[in-house]
């Protein structure tokens, strides 16, 4: 600002000496140098103005393309595939076979084919009894391998979603993109552990089946032996033969 009133005022100083060396000229331009340096400072003032208002103008609209950034939808959605791999392993679990996964059925089957239940009753009924059992477990391994297979097939799935959420989260253009990633991220993690407690809980029932069929049998076993050990001894008898003869 002072440079400028400087350079005014020695315009003036100049114009003024030019004026005075032509009298024939000093009768046709009458020059004021203070009106002139305040219509240049006057001139100065507005330009800087003008250069507040552009600088302002182009922070708005940075500001503004930022909230755009922040408030634009991720363009893509790995849920569909994440629903498709939980309703699988649903599908398998409900698939489960015998007693599985159902308690009125479990507290029904131990009440008559397990447990002291399993040495009652006669030879025939304690049979039927142990067929059932090993029905039982047979069913509960193999909807057990069935789950971990369907597990298994979920990997490959899983590991693609997880790759294109992670470029996606590390190339959001905003906010609202980086959250929603990290949530679809979530969600993945949350059907994988699904897909650990399907795992689990197919695999415990058929060890525990298992297990209360070999405790089983021992009853079963024991009650038999009991059984043949009370019986009376050999009773010799007449032997018809060949008709009388």
């Amino acid at each position: 600002m002072i440079k400028l009133r400087h350079l005014a005022t020695a315009s003036a100083v100049a114009l003024s000496l030019v004026v005075a060396a032509t009298p024939g000229l000093a009768q046709w331009i009458v020059y004021d140098p203070t009106n002139f340096s305040q219509n240049v400072l006057t001139a100065a003032r507005e330009l800087q103005q003008i250069n507040n208002q552009i600088r302002m103008l182009t922070n708005q609209a940075t500001s503004l393309v930022n909230q755009a950034r922040n408030l634009a939808n991720l363009p893509m959605s790995t849920l569909t595939q994440l629903q498709s791999s939980i309703a699988q392993t649903q599908s398998l679990l409900s698939q489960a076979q015998n007693i599985a996964f159902n308690v009125q059925r479990i507290e029904q089957a131990y009440s008559t084919s397990y447990g002291t239940a399993a040495g009652a009753g006669s030879t025939s009924s304690m049979f039927a009894a142990a067929q059932t059992r090993w029905q039982n477990s047979v069913g509960a391994f193999e909807d057990s391998l069935k789950i971990q297979a369907g597990v298994v097939g979920n990997i490959p799935t899983n590991s693609t979603a997880m790759t294109s959420l992670v470029s996606a989260s590390q190339n959001a253009t905003g906010a609202l993109q980086a959250a929603q990633a990290g949530n679809q991220l979530m969600t993945l993690q949350s059907q994988q552990l699904s897909d650990l407690v399907a795992v689990l809980s197919a695999k415990s029932p058929a060890d525990a089946l298992e297990q209360a069929r070999t405790a089983s049998a021992e009853a079963q076993g024991q009650q038999q032996y009991k059984t043949f050990s009370t019986r009376t001894g050999y009773q010799p008898g007449n032997v018809t033969m060949f008709n009388g003869n």
